[in-house]
């Protein structure tokens, strides 16, 4: 599971493929995170025919939704690995909308789970693109979550998958067929705990500084 995190890596520590291609006036407006919730704007990494960064909310809105900003409807932030490729609402996306977020942590029952040397990681998602009438675009996304490692068991019955560094273009590739998506399956795996730690905290900050 997966419904709080922080991105708190300064600008210049950042992946070097968010900073290749991203939203104009990026890098002056970015400010670290310290607690990123749902329907917040993320940071997102994506792939229509090049790499490139981009601004989503937080809660995966369908391109059928008459109103994305419906409360009625339920936008999900997680979405199961296991059976992604399965529901109507996800599965065009995972062929052909998979993404990345970076993260320096998450949160699970008072403890913050982050790399041991502090550096930032991927979360593996996928992302939507709703369209208005009038033409105007607004794109979200969610979080996949798998079955827990033993760092994660004790705190949550699920956890986020992290996709490793140097598999970027290949997990955001979109692909042709049922024998494609397979092959991603091994990169979604339960990451070693060996270069994690969980740490308890006090008290989630409340305060929380916009990308933009």
């Amino acid at each position: 599971m997966c419904g709080r995190y922080e991105l708190t890596t300064r600008f210049a520590q950042l992946p070097s493929l968010l900073k290749k291609d991203f939203p104009k006036g990026f890098e002056l407006k970015y400010s670290p995170q310290q607690l990123i919730r749902p329907t917040d704007p993320v940071l997102v990494l994506k792939n229509e025919g090049k790499i490139s960064t981009s601004l989503m909310l937080w809660g995966f809105i369908s391109e059928w939704a008459k109103d994305p900003f419906d409360k009625e409807r339920i936008r999900p932030f997680n979405a199961r690995a296991e059976t992604v490729g399965e529901k109507k609402l996800f599965r065009g996306s995972w062929r052909h909308k998979r993404c990345l977020l970076p993260a320096s942590g998450f949160f699970e029952k008072g403890y913050r789970i982050s790399k041991k040397d502090e550096t930032s990681f991927w979360f593996g998602g996928i992302w939507n693109k709703w369209m208005s009438p009038d033409g105007s675009e607004l794109e979200s996304c969610c979080v996949l979550t798998t079955q827990p490692n033993e760092l994660v068991k004790p705190l949550h019955h699920r956890m986020p998958v992290v996709i490793p560094n140097g598999l970027e273009e290949e997990w955001t590739a979109s692909v042709k067929d049922v024998a494609e998506l397979r092959a991603l399956e091994p990169m979604m795996t339960r990451w070693s705990p060996s270069e994690w730690k969980s740490e308890p905290i006090k008290r989630l900050s409340t305060s929380q500084m916009s990308l933009f």
